[in-house]
């Protein structure tokens, strides 16, 4: 078949679904994976055909597409920060806006003599931890999640992208490590479930519940539970930085003043929304 009409049929079945660029983003990211083809393919060979193995792919992944399966699980893998990720259903496909968290973190470090200790809690695919270590010099990083299944993406991951990164099985909420850490972040469960109806069906039905909701009433809960570890644990001037809930940027900053933190900065994403906190132990 004419690869021209096989994205013809893509936009056909998923335009209405998606939206007419996401579903050309998808055909483009599908062809490379499978195909090998860059996306201007069509202009510099209009008729080209596609052999029955790899139309076979094409229509399995658009099934796929069809039941909202995210693209990146149909791939196995995302990029983050130029590297690619193995992903799956046992951990967060990582996002632009914790990009922009990484970017952050990385202006903020002034190259330095001694090694810098830091933690990521909650690591999932290890694509903050791993991203710090390919992008520092210096440093020792440990990654931290209660997922078996997410730590052994997260091992893969560091092996694929040639980076050393400790990981360590443990929970947020009854954190007993005794190292001090010059910095600690973290992309922990913020959705609350009131919040659930606003989040598309690709993420709830895919992506691990454990990692994305946490109960109405106690929607701070990993926040405080790591502000109170933190605030033991990080060396003096020692930085936390959080991914958080766009609506409740205030109440995080609160939380973050009563554990005695000071210099907090509340940072919005490339949408506009309150999604950063930094915060420095005093």
């Amino acid at each position: 078949m004419l690869l021209k009409e096989i994205k013809k049929i893509f936009h056909k079945e998923l335009d209405q679904l998606y939206g007419e660029h996401e579903v050309g983003s998808f055909f483009y990211l599908l062809i490379e994976h499978y195909l090998g083809l860059e996306r201007f393919v069509l202009v510099l060979e209009p008729n080209l055909v596609v052999d029955k193995e790899g139309e076979s792919k094409l229509f399995n992944a658009l099934s796929d597409l069809k039941l909202e399966r995210p693209v990146q699980h149909i791939m196995g893998k995302a990029h983050f920060m130029d590297m690619e990720f193995d992903v799956g259903p046992h951990v967060l496909i990582p996002r632009p806006e914790t990009e922009e968290l990484v970017r952050w973190i990385l202006e903020d470090i002034k190259p330095k003599g001694k090694v810098l200790d830091i933690l990521d809690l909650g690591t999932g695919s290890g694509c903050i931890a791993i991203s710090l270590a390919r992008a520092l010099d210096n440093v020792k990083i440990l990654g931290v999640d209660i997922s078996d299944e997410a730590l052994k993406v997260a091992v893969q991951n560091a092996t694929k992208n040639k980076v050393a990164v400790e990981f360590l099985k443990a929970d947020i909420l009854n954190l007993s490590i005794k190292e001090k850490f010059d910095i600690i972040v973290s992309n922990p469960p913020y959705v609350r479930d009131l919040e659930k109806n606003k989040i598309n069906k690709n993420v709830v039905d895919f992506e691990p519940t454990s990692a994305l909701f946490v109960t109405n009433e106690e929607p701070l809960i990993f926040y405080r539970s790591i502000a109170s570890f933190a605030s033991e644990q990080l060396k003096t001037n020692g930085i936390l930085y959080f991914e958080i809930n766009q609506y409740l940027g205030k109440e995080t900053c609160n939380l973050l003043e009563g554990y005695g933190f000071d210099n907090i900065e509340l940072r919005k994403d490339m949408f506009g929304n309150d999604r950063m906190i930094k915060a420095m132990k005093k």
